[in-house]
Order: structure tokens, then sequence, then C-alpha cells
């Protein structure tokens, strides 16, 4: 079953120009569409200023679209009634990048995760904390962690704290906002197979956003391609990405790192006879 369409979704900002009297119009997203079916995960990936964070802020109602429709359960996100909204609003979460800047710094672990449960839940003290307990419990953390705050946390551990609020109230979909890319590499393998573990366990849907090629494949059962606003490619597994001719992909696959230095290679456009020989001659 499709759980969220996004239809030919465009979106332009104006700046304007400094001793110039016209604004100028940029166009950050192009015809958008796409869909993710329930329990998969689409990885969007795009380099800097690809249009990937405008494209999440759209999805999750924060920016709305000036051409094109965002549809969730059937449903049109910026033209459902009150209820409706209040619906999706449940069922759609989200995890940023930034873990430290997606909490309030002065709430404790146990106040972060019961937010969510607080707006949406009509449970007694004992059952919330019950519930956030099992929470805590199952992104890897444990009780005594509820009483501490998010500067007592690691980066890694903050963002399992986000992950459990983002799962409180069930939701069918998580957009995932290059939700592991401030983290070391180590922490964020830890990350990825915790986040594979809820999908399959709770039967999540992700829209994974990032620009990390190897982090994309890890998870997703889908790999779009976004590239100056435009939705390049959709591939349905690592093969066809890993054999597409377009130049796009070509210049994402020739970025990837080996994961040895030693089998790394720097491609430079200065001749390195040359540079050898004036090094030599200082």
């Amino acid at each position: 079953m499709t759980l969220l369409q996004v239809n030919q979704v465009s979106f332009s900002f104006n700046s304007k120009k400094l001793f110039k009297a016209k604004n100028q119009t940029n166009k950050v997203l192009n015809e958008i569409s796409f869909e993710i079916e329930e329990g998969t995960c689409l990885g969007l990936i795009g380099t800097s200023g690809a249009g990937k964070s405008t494209l999440g802020k759209i999805i999750l109602g924060i920016q709305r679209p000036q051409q094109g429709q965002v549809l969730f359960q059937g449903y049109d996100i910026y033209s459902a009634d009150k209820a409706t909204q209040q619906k999706i609003r449940r069922d759609l979460q989200v995890v940023f990048q930034d873990s430290y800047s997606a909490v309030n710094p002065r709430m404790t672990a146990e106040r972060i995760i019961s937010e969510p449960l607080e707006n949406y839940e009509k449970l007694t003290i004992a059952e919330n904390r019950k519930m956030v307990i099992e929470l805590m419990e199952r992104v890897g953390l444990s009780e005594k962690d509820l009483i501490k705050y998010p500067h007592q946390f690691s980066g890694g551990q903050l963002q399992r704290i986000n992950i459990a609020r983002a799962i409180a109230l069930k939701p069918k979909l998580i957009v995932l906002d290059e939700s592991v890319s401030s983290l070391d590499m180590v922490t964020q393998s830890l990350i990825l197979e915790l986040l594979r573990e809820l999908k399959d366990d709770f039967g999540l849907s992700y829209l994974f956003i990032t620009h990390d090629i190897k982090a994309a494949f890890s998870i997703s059962d889908q790999i779009g391609v976004l590239e100056k606003g435009e939705l390049v490619e959709l591939y349905d597994s690592k093969d066809q990405f890993f054999s597409s001719k377009h130049p796009v992909i070509k210049r994402l696959r020739d970025s990837i790192l080996a994961e040895h230095p030693r089998f790394r290679t720097i491609t430079t456009k200065v001749n390195w006879v040359n540079t050898t020989k004036i090094s030599r001659q200082s």
C-alpha cells in the first residue's frame, strides 16, 4: 500500500540582488515525484544545495510547495481538515541531523520522550513512565538515563533519545534528515543498525535523506538521486545504481572513498611531475 505520494512538487524562492530592481527567482525543486510504500525505506541522496532539506520540510508540512501535491495515506497534507492534519502529525515523525538543537536543553530525557505521549495519549503517570522506560531500553539506553539532561549525553546517545521520541506514537513514516551524518563512523553504524531493527520490528517506513551513499545503501530498499532540484533517477537495487551511465551518478560513484586509506586515490589537475620538480628545487 502506498503511504506517501509526492506529485510534481516544485518550489522556488526570490532573492533580491543589491542595486538590482528585479528579484531573482531561484528554483530549488522542479516537479519532484515519487512514492514510498508501507514498510519500506527510500534513500534520497544528494549533495549540498540539491534541495534535500527543502523537500523534507515540504513533506513534513513545514514549507508549502508552490506547485504539486504531497499525499500522506491518501490525504493532501496542505488541504486536509484539522482532525486529519492532527492524525498526519501523529503518524509522520522526524529525526534531524543535529541531535542537540532538536531537543530542549532544559528537559530531561524522560520529558523529551514523554512530549508526544502527553500530546496524543491519555496515560496515567505510571503508564507514561513505563512506556518511556520501554522506549529507552528499546534504543539501547537504560532507566537510569531518564533523569539526565541533553548535555550529559554523547551525540549518539542523544540521537537514540530523538529516535525513541520519534517512535513513541508508533508512526507510519519517519523522515530521517541527515540523522547520522554528524556522528562518527562507529556510532553511525550502531544507529543505522538500530534503525534497521526498528523498521523490521514496528513495520516502519523511512525517508532517509543523506549525502552518504554507503549509509543510504545500508538501510534503503530504493534509492533516489536529487541533483540541483531535479530527481535524476530512482533505483530499486545497488546493482542498478552502480551500473548506471548517468553522469551525475557516475560523479557520485567516483566520490566514494575506499574503506581503507591505502586503496584511496586523489585525482588532481596539478601535474605531479612538475610539482615534484618544484618541490626539489626549493
